[in-house]
């Protein structure tokens, strides 16, 4: 579960910091959907994600498709530090295309399709995911509570 709060946090964190960043472009590595969340979480500069990146082809999609922890590129590493945080492939590769149906069941005002390359529509998945992550936190405490286990 501590793994899980501190997921949700870093979710929270990339929201507020993307909503308030003057920088964000989809086609940059280090800017983008995925490239705003591996600063969060690496502490890289969007200048230095984008230089890894461009080490081998692709976009966030084949970054995470070709991904191999031997391979000693530097965006394998900070692949590999996602993904110790919590993160899987899918849901970087989801995170890209903010296509992830879960996620967005969970969007304020209901389920709606979003734009990949829109600040603010990032802004509202990254909030959705946190909301749908606590969503499911509250379910497995209530089923660890006393009162349930009685009940059941």
């Amino acid at each position: 579960m501590d793994k899980q709060r501190n997921k949700i946090q870093i979710l929270r964190s990339t929201a507020a910091r993307l909503a308030a960043s003057e920088h964000y472009a989809w086609g940059h590595m280090g800017s983008c959907n995925c490239g705003h969340l591996a600063q969060e979480i690496t502490q890289l500069s969007k200048v230095d994600i984008h230089a890894f990146a461009m080490q081998r082809y692709g976009d966030w999609s084949t970054q995470v498709r070709e991904y191999c922890v031997d391979s000693g590129l530097p965006i394998d590493w900070i692949i590999e530090q996602l993904l110790q945080e919590g993160f899987t492939t899918r849901e970087l590769h989801e995170l890209e295309g903010l296509e992830q149906d879960q996620v967005l069941k969970y969007l304020a005002g209901g389920k709606r399709w979003l734009a990949r390359n829109k600040r603010e529509d990032v802004v509202a998945y990254l909030d959705a995911w946190a909301n749908m992550l606590e969503a499911e936190l509250l379910v497995v405490s209530l089923q660890n509570s006393p009162e349930y286990v009685l009940q059941s």
